[in-house]
């Protein structure tokens, strides 16, 4: 078996760990700061002493193995006979509905209320676009201030797909693009 040689300061932060934490590592020496606990992580990381959980740096068994120490056990649960009948009798409920709502008939989806400020931009864009004439972008734009590409795009993504309004749009021949909602 090899020992692993560790620096002071890496043998003080498992210490740490091991003692205090249960194995997180939360804690450096007062004289180590910023880009050198860096390098300490990074050199215990590179032996594969320490572990990152996703939000915490972990010792892993070899740093237990390195410092002498008796790895931690985990617990053996004695299974709860009860709970697991309880568990298999919901699950097959469960897939007892499931079959039941596999034969039932779809159901239609319900349609989408409109909901608006009654004083915000797009409630005066849905007064002009429920107008008979209807409404054109250059309109529409100069009534709220908008860009042309803002006004079609409310046009297509907020109107028409998250509020399910139906948008139609007419043109003449020689005039402008008129755009209404119709029900």
């Amino acid at each position: 078996m090899t020992t692993i040689q560790l620096t002071s300061t890496q043998t003080q932060v498992l210490q740490h760990a091991l003692n205090h934490s249960s194995g997180r590592i939360d804690w450096f020496p007062d004289s180590v700061k910023g880009g050198a606990r860096k390098k300490v992580l990074d050199a215990l990381l590179a032996r594969d002493l320490i572990m990152n959980d996703g939000t915490d740096w972990l010792v892993a068994a070899p740093g237990y193995d390195a410092l002498g120490c008796d790895r931690p056990v985990a617990r053996v649960i004695a299974p709860d006979h009860e709970l697991e009948a309880t568990v298999a009798q919901a699950e097959a409920t469960w897939a007892q509905d499931g079959v039941a709502s596999d034969s039932a008939p779809a159901q239609q989806p319900l349609p989408k209320t409109v909901r608006t400020r009654a004083d915000s931009k797009q409630a005066m864009v849905i007064a002009m676009l429920t107008r008979s004439e209807g409404a054109t972008i250059k309109q529409i734009c100069e009534a709220t201030n908008w860009q042309r590409h803002t006004t079609r795009g409310t046009l297509s993504g907020n109107f028409k797909k998250k509020l399910g309004l139906t948008i139609t749009s007419t043109k003449e021949v020689g005039g402008e693009r008129f755009y209404r909602i119709t029900k």
